[in-house]
């Protein structure tokens, strides 16, 4: 085999830290970033929160239209320009240190806050604390306590009992009456309606704690008993034969079933709420829509001036290299930190400018729109784009919605035109919405009024929308005046 040499030209992408550190912050939602920037403020003794207020020009961070209604490109935010070049090996001794990331404050709390810290972070009672609090204060005999906790334990977070009395009693040794009797007991607790086997008990649970004078309680108890089957199938015409009561009564008598829980112990504990902090304001302003980064998400960060003024040029000790690899690690990260937003207000712009529709008119405005669209309008690849509408938010005068809402698949129209999924999805409730109770619309029916509107879509796809909004079907949304 013969030897030889070649010399061949490429190009290839480095993944440098400097590059993978962007790449890791472009991706993080509020929370995550929080922490992050808490994380480097630990690790680094060169940066430090700023604690000056920050008084930027409105053009560094509001994108504002030429035309009324349109939204303009973001401004460039202001930066050091030596953030923008090499860092060098050696570093003057008299460089002042005065790189300031705009943004504004963390937030500090009021006075009050720390009287709502316990209610923020307790966390809420759940439906077997609630119920052996309650079986603690009744006086029962040591057995019957015994028996209470153990039909407690079987009772589920909806509040239904999952274990069978008599195996409970085998397991405990004792008879079935006894079990039955303190289960009994159980069942006066609140929330009412808890303890019950089936759907049937538990309705009827509830009723019983009714007040005697509350109107149609005896014919709602009738319904449940014995004809709750029927008015599962809505099947009103027999529910009003067998119950001998006018549609006018029977419809009172729905009403009064339909207040009561079918899931009681849904209503007590659950998971904690999770707030969502927006990071891209819209608002409108003098006919035209204003993006903004917000600034209390921002963070802002410095270099610390007296740590940087202690490096030396031609100072190699470790103390002194300590500093300079510190400072070079900072530069990078208020940088990527700077990259980061400038991105995120770039492609939440683009979003305002291509979704007017939607700010103007609703969901019904919605436009078709995927991630090429927008990578290609501001020249970066579609996994950026990806990353940036992942977790983030944007506060609308319509709403708080993450990024990625607004962008939906499309389907053909009869006009040749294409219709978002999402418009798509807000005629459909409003259809429902206006619908008649006693006659409500079928999904035939919707694809026929969404033909005669221009949009041309399959049953199955209203339905397929139908059930992606919650929305049941025409006979479960049957129901009387």
């Amino acid at each position: 085999m013969k030897q030889s040499l070649q010399l061949k030209l490429g190009t290839q992408l480095t993944m440098t830290p400097q590059l993978q550190q962007a790449i890791r912050l472009l991706q993080l939602s509020t929370l995550d970033l929080q922490q992050e920037v808490q994380s480097a403020l630990d690790s680094n003794p060169l940066l430090e929160m700023d604690g000056e207020e920050h008084h930027g020009d409105s053009a560094e961070q509001n994108t504002q239209s030429e035309d009324p209604g349109a939204t303009a490109a973001a401004s460039e935010t202001t930066t050091d320009s030596d953030w923008n070049q090499d860092i060098p090996e050696d570093l003057p001794v008299d460089t002042q240190w005065d790189d300031i990331y705009g943004g504004a404050s963390s937030y500090s709390g009021g006075e009050g806050d720390e009287m709502a810290l316990d209610q923020r972070n307790s966390v809420p009672d759940s439906l077997h604390d609630q119920l052996l609090w309650q079986l603690n204060l009744t006086a029962l005999s040591p057995l019957d306590k015994l028996i209470g906790e153990n039909l407690i334990d079987a009772i589920s977070p909806r509040g239904f009992l999952e274990a069978c009395p008599a195996e409970l009693g085998t397991a405990l040794d004792v008879g079935e009456d006894e079990v039955l009797a303190v289960l009994k007991i159980i069942q006066q607790f609140e929330p009412a309606g808890c303890g019950a086997r089936d759907l049937r008990e538990c309705l009827l649970l509830q009723l019983q704690q009714l007040p005697p004078q509350t109107p149609w309680l005896e014919q709602a108890q009738l319904v449940v008993d014995r004809f709750l089957d029927l008015l599962g199938k809505r099947d009103f015409r027999s529910l009003s034969r067998r119950t001998r009561l006018s549609e006018a009564q029977l419809g009172d008598v729905v009403r009064l079933i339909q207040t009561l829980n079918p899931h009681p112990g849904e209503a007590v504990g659950g998971d904690e709420p999770h707030y969502v902090i927006p990071d891209i304001v819209v608002s409108r302003r003098q006919q035209r829509w204003m993006v903004e980064l917000n600034p209390e998400t921002t963070p802002r960060l410095r270099i610390n001036g007296d740590y940087a003024a202690m490096i030396k040029r031609a100072d190699n000790s470790s103390d002194n290299n300590f500093l300079r690899d510190h400072l070079q690690e900072a530069r990078w990260f208020l940088k990527s930190l700077q990259s980061r937003h400038e991105t995120l207000l770039k492609v939440a712009t683009c979003i305002v400018e291509k979704q007017q529709g939607f700010f103007e008119l609703g969901p019904e405005g919605m436009k078709p729109m995927v991630l090429a669209d927008i990578a290609e309008t501001i020249g970066m690849h579609e996994s950026t784009i990806s990353r940036v509408t992942t977790q983030k938010y944007m506060l609308t005068p319509r709403g708080v919605f993450e990024l990625k809402y607004f962008f939906s698949s499309h389907v053909s129209t009869n006009s040749g035109e294409d219709a978002s999924s999402t418009a798509i999805r807000a005629m459909i409730r409003k259809l429902i919405d206006s619908e008649q109770p006693r006659k409500p619309l079928s999904d035939n029916k919707i694809t026929q009024e969404l033909d005669t509107q221009g949009i041309k879509v399959a049953r199955r796809t209203v339905a397929k929308y139908r059930e992606s909004m919650g929305i049941p079907s025409s006979s479960e949304r049957k129901r009387l005046v």
